[in-house]
């Protein structure tokens, strides 16, 4: 998938790990069935099948496409940083034990760090 070049705002958060706003991305509270992308590289990082709204204003996912998320100790010290595992864009951050799935795992995304690809 070719993607077009970053815009300033996506730039700041992609690149440069910021966070956008809750309650304020493309995705958030997007429910069609696909697959979600890296903005940055077009790698497949997440199915629409592992979403779940977790009411705090950012794409969550219980789980990743096998390989294509990394984990980083993040500057913070206190979170662990995700990041596309091919292209080392910023998506957002991984917390684990919350109770909003099974899987006890919401990959907690900013939705400028995907584009997303609708099933069929």
């Amino acid at each position: 998938m070719k993607m077009p070049p970053l815009t300033p705002f996506e730039q700041a958060v992609i690149l440069n790990k910021g966070t956008e706003p809750p309650f304020t991305g493309q995705y958030w509270n997007h429910k069609e069935k696909g697959l979600y992308h890296c903005r940055q590289c077009g790698t497949p990082l997440f199915s629409s099948d592992a979403k779940f709204d977790s009411g705090t204003g950012w794409p969550s996912f219980d789980e990743a496409l096998p390989g294509a998320v990394k984990e980083l100790p993040d500057a913070d010290g206190l979170r662990v940083e995700i990041v596309c595992a091919k292209c080392g864009g910023h998506l957002g951050h991984v917390f684990r034990g919350e109770g909003f799935t099974p899987k006890q795992t919401r990959h907690c995304v900013n939705s400028v760090s995907l584009i997303f690809e609708k099933k069929g």
